[in-house]
């Protein structure tokens, strides 16, 4: 067991983030069930000569505070948060939930607020990781709350979540790059496009990409990963998408949800389960009707949807469109305290066209 959470520290803290002599490294779990995984990161940025400090949340924080804060508690962000985003060098992020459901009956208005209140955070992190100055990545530790929400025991999560990461292998970095040189092979081919097309069930979409950096996903950013994204011209989103794969938000969900969208906005949005949870997202600010991002995923080690967005975005066969910030990386420019990935099944009668020619076809690229 050593052994997995040695590679898995190594791949975090020498592959994604690159730790270095001297650099700042905030090291953020979600709770100290992850606490094998958090000491061994601690140890190697120690020996890589870097300063850690580890932040460690308490299970129902986050619900207590939502379900007793006032609008002026909502709307506050406190000054060492801000000097962290500001000042890390590496941020390393680690889900390790007790309960994925535990905001489930929070007061879906109260979380739009707060979203709103810290996008700011987001948006520091995204400006300094563009320019270099700050990298982040966010991976999980296998919890009994992630395994159960994917209908798996403990021992099969965490096997599930060891091949998706390809922590199997004896140089899992190894795979990584590779993974990562055949996606930029496709993102340099959809670069100087200007016009995407997505056509499949209760889905006919065209987005405006002309100047936008097509980007591949390697396990920099998200560990596991394997994707292709882009952030569209933000106001070009011209038609209907329909999203089959369950769409989860901080302990919410939202099924088979439907979107019409105009001049890049969502005009009209329909769930058949969650759908006041999805129009109050909508609402969020000035920002979440937009989209952030359209993505591909890549990764064939993951199949099914399990629950947790940073797998499912990811599964091989799927795209994903996120409402709200997009990424300055890209182009993109739109701001927002949302960021909402949702999943679309594309491995049946599904296409997309790059300025009319066909580059993906049922769950597969074509060039």
């Amino acid at each position: 067991m050593n052994n997995f959470y040695e590679k898995y520290a190594d791949v975090l803290v020498n592959y994604s983030t690159k730790v270095k002599k001297n650099d700042l490294v905030i090291i953020k779990a979600e709770s100290y069930l992850a606490e094998p995984l958090i000491k061994e990161i601690y140890k190697l940025s120690i020996k890589n000569g870097a300063h850690p400090v580890v932040r460690c949340a308490l299970e129902g924080l986050s619900e207590i505070f939502i379900k007793n804060a006032t609008d002026e508690q909502l709307d506050f962000v406190d000054e060492i948060s801000k000097l962290e985003y500001e000042k890390a060098d590496k941020i390393i992020s680690i889900g390790a939930p007790f309960n994925v459901k535990s905001m489930a009956n929070t007061d879906s208005k109260k979380m739009a607020r707060r979203s709103k209140a810290t996008r700011e955070l987001s948006k520091t992190m995204l400006e300094r990781s563009e320019k270099g100055e700050l990298n982040w990545v966010i991976a999980d530790f296998p919890t009994h709350a992630l395994s159960q929400e994917a209908k798996m025991s403990l021992d099969e999560y965490r096997e599930f979540l060891i091949n998706a990461c390809y922590l199997d292998l004896d140089n899992p970095v190894q795979k990584w790059i590779e993974i990562g040189e055949e996606q930029k092979r496709i993102a340099s081919k959809l670069n100087g496009t200007k016009k995407l097309h997505i056509t499949g069930e209760k889905t006919d979409i065209t987005f405006n990409v002309e100047g936008r950096l097509w980007i591949s996903c390697d396990g920099v950013n998200n560990f596991p990963d394997g994707e292709i994204f882009t952030s569209p011209v933000e106001d070009s989103a011209e038609g209907e998408i329909y999203f089959d794969f369950p769409a989860i938000y901080r302990g919410n969900s939202a099924h088979n949800i439907y979107l019409r969208l105009e001049e890049g906005k969502v005009v009209e949005a329909k769930a058949e389960s969650g759908e006041e949870f999805l129009l109050s997202m909508l609402d969020t600010d000035e920002g979440s009707r937009m989209v952030g991002e359209i993505a591909i995923g890549t990764n064939e080690r993951i199949k099914n949807v399990t629950g947790n967005i940073l797998f499912d975005e990811k599964i091989g066969g799927s795209i994903h469109m996120a409402l709200g910030a997009s990424y300055p990386e890209t182009g993109g420019k739109n701001v927002s305290g949302l960021h909402w990935d949702i999943i679309k099944n594309m491995k049946n009668n599904s296409f997309i066209y790059a300025d009319d020619k066909l580059i993906y076809k049922n769950g597969k690229f074509v060039i």
